[in-house]
């Protein structure tokens, strides 16, 4: 009975979780409906909701608010929108936080998070994977000696939340791993483990 108890949760646990994070997202991209008139909501017009609808609206007018600002006018009328939102005092610099975070995130020219490595953490004789991205700059630059980056090490089983490093780049270890690899062997306290590399030698090459 044991043995069989644990089998249903090895199956049910992973659909159950996957099932409640679905809904979570649907549910919070569902609130888009919000900004729809109350005469044209479903539950006004056929008398009742339908799950999903408010989801395809943002996926609607996420593209469509790419696809008019991928153009010189939108690009203009973008900016005059930055520049409005930089004159009011918290608004500017919380915006201005925001959008140096999503660019860097979101853009596919950016670096974040664009390698795993292994770093010595929380102390020199234990080691943990981290995610590159970045160097130092601003005024901490000028108060380190030598060569640094900057990494983001997730905790688990929730990567969302984290810590961020400063660390010199010879402590610091590269690895031949994809970044979804590595966040599901962080996810899964080391219990889904990467596929294994063999190790090549400078020498061997």
């Amino acid at each position: 009975m044991r043995k069989y108890f644990i089998t249903g949760l090895l199956i049910l646990v992973p659909l159950a979780i996957t099932a409640w994070v679905l809904n979570l997202v649907i549910s919070t991209m569902d609130q888009s409906l919000l900004f729809v008139p109350e005469r044209w909501q479903p539950h006004t017009l056929i008398g009742f909701d339908i799950p999903g609808l408010g989801t395809m609206l943002t996926v609607v007018i996420v593209f469509v608010t790419g696809l008019l600002t991928n153009n010189l006018v939108g690009n203009y009328i973008v900016k005059l929108w930055e520049k409005l939102l930089q004159r009011i005092p918290v608004v500017s610099s919380l915006y201005g936080s925001v959008k140096q975070v999503s660019d860097t995130l979101f853009s596919s020219s950016g670096n974040a998070f664009r390698k795993a490595v292994l770093i010595p953490y929380p102390h020199q004789n234990s080691w943990t994977i981290a995610f590159l991205t970045g160097v130092p700059g601003g005024d901490v630059k000028n108060h380190l000696v030598g060569d640094y980056v900057s990494v983001y090490v997730p905790t688990t089983p929730n990567p969302t939340s984290g810590f961020f490093l400063m660390l010199a780049r010879k402590d610091v270890v590269e690895l031949d791993m994809s970044v979804d690899a590595a966040l599901k062997y962080i996810v899964s306290m080391g219990v889904v483990a990467p596929e294994h590399v063999p190790h090549v030698a400078a020498n061997d090459k």
